[in-house]
């Protein structure tokens, strides 16, 4: 009888001790797969970051080259008649708001907003970019 507790206390010594061992392997590699996870994504959102920083880059550039239009037909429209120079500005109007979709855009960056929130304020700007140029072309 003496020997059968004694069996069965290593059996059970044993079987605590496998199943300590599996714990902190377990445990290791759930740790293991986080810290690749956050690594994952920090690189994904940095990627995706560059590409918003080059579509701003875009916009800007675009911004400037409407811009550069609108100033060189200033003239024309101020020398003429009120209605040249209220037409003028209604166009101009769209140019401004242009340019605060684009800085709307540039805070959302610098505040490190998630992407998807940054890719609708881009297209928001394209699209105001598209009714500038419409403007700058009805003039």
């Amino acid at each position: 009888m003496r020997k059968s507790r004694l069996n069965l206390f290593k059996s059970t010594s044993m079987l605590i001790a496998v199943v300590g061992i599996i714990m902190v392997i377990a445990t290791i590699i759930v740790v293991a797969y986080v810290g690749f996870s956050i690594a994952n994504e920090s690189i994904t959102d940095q990627i995706s970051s560059g590409n918003q920083y080059d579509d701003l880059a875009n916009l800007k550039s675009q911004y400037g080259d409407i811009q550069s239009k609108f100033d060189s037909v200033k003239s024309t429209y101020y020398s003429g008649g009120s209605d040249d120079v209220e037409k003028y500005n209604n166009a101009r109007l769209e140019l401004s708001r242009a340019s605060s979709a684009i800085d709307n855009v540039q805070s959302a960056l610098d505040a490190n907003k998630p992407s998807n929130e940054v890719d609708s304020r881009i297209a928001f700007a394209n699209q105001k970019l598209s009714d500038a140029r419409q403007a700058y072309e009805n003039l």
